[in-house]
């Protein structure tokens, strides 16, 4: 598995000023999506809807509206 292109604006472009700690999408070359973003599975977990569920090894990660957002145009459709 490795990492194919990022998905949307790097952080720079988003507004960083050092551009090297900011929330990222990612596109695998297996097709998944990797995500860096603020690690928020305590805080979350309880808050899931009943029929959403979370494995020991799987956690809830947060990205800004902003990533998200501007990285659309880039998420293929299928």
């Amino acid at each position: 598995m490795r990492i194919v292109r990022r998905v949307g604006a790097s952080p720079r472009e988003r507004g960083s000023a050092t551009g090297q700690t900011c929330p990222d999408i990612f596109e695998l070359s297996d097709g998944d999506f990797a995500v860096i973003g603020r690690e928020a599975t305590a805080e979350l977990d309880s808050e899931l809807p009943s029929d959403a569920a979370r494995a020991d090894y799987e956690r809830i990660v947060v990205i800004s509206r902003e990533t998200l957002v501007r990285a659309k145009r880039d998420i293929p459709d299928a």
